[in-house]
């Protein structure tokens, strides 16, 4: 068994369920650990990426916070080069930052989102990343 698959399976949190939507290019799972966070004005979830999968360019009114719990990912600001994430790193998203995240190509990627400033509105979702983008940001 791959090694990055093992630390997932050793996550503190539920994988949670598929996500059913256009947003990602293949299967990722939800488990939100604070759904209506008004008294903080924050959501909390713990997302897992299967191998390969990245969701659309989008944007948080709000901001977004990643803590990066397991496997390696992605993380890329519109106009800026990507990032590798990987167990322990923390990125910080400000408001209105078009960018996209989602697992490397060979591991599955986990992260705990948090969405804060959510009285500013939900995610805006824009268009998916390209084939071209995500294979650009391995090389």
């Amino acid at each position: 068994m791959n090694t990055q698959n093992e630390n997932i399976s050793q996550q503190p949190f539920p994988k949670g369920s598929p996500l059913e939507n256009d947003n990602f290019s293949g299967t990722a799972w939800l488990e939100m650990l604070m759904e209506n966070g008004k008294d903080f004005d924050i959501t909390i979830g713990n997302v897992t990426f299967e191998a390969g999968v990245r969701n659309s360019w989008h944007s948080h009114p709000g901001g977004q916070i990643l803590l990066c719990t397991a496997g390696e990912g992605y993380y890329q600001e519109k106009g800026k080069s990507a990032q590798k994430l990987k167990k322990g790193d923390v990125v910080e998203i400000q408001p209105d930052i078009i960018h996209w995240h989602g697992a490397t190509p060979n591991s599955e990627f986990t992260h705990i989102a948090i969405s804060t400033c959510i009285s500013k509105g939900p995610a805006v979702w824009l268009s998916p990343v390209t084939d071209e983008e995500y294979l650009a940001v391995q090389q």
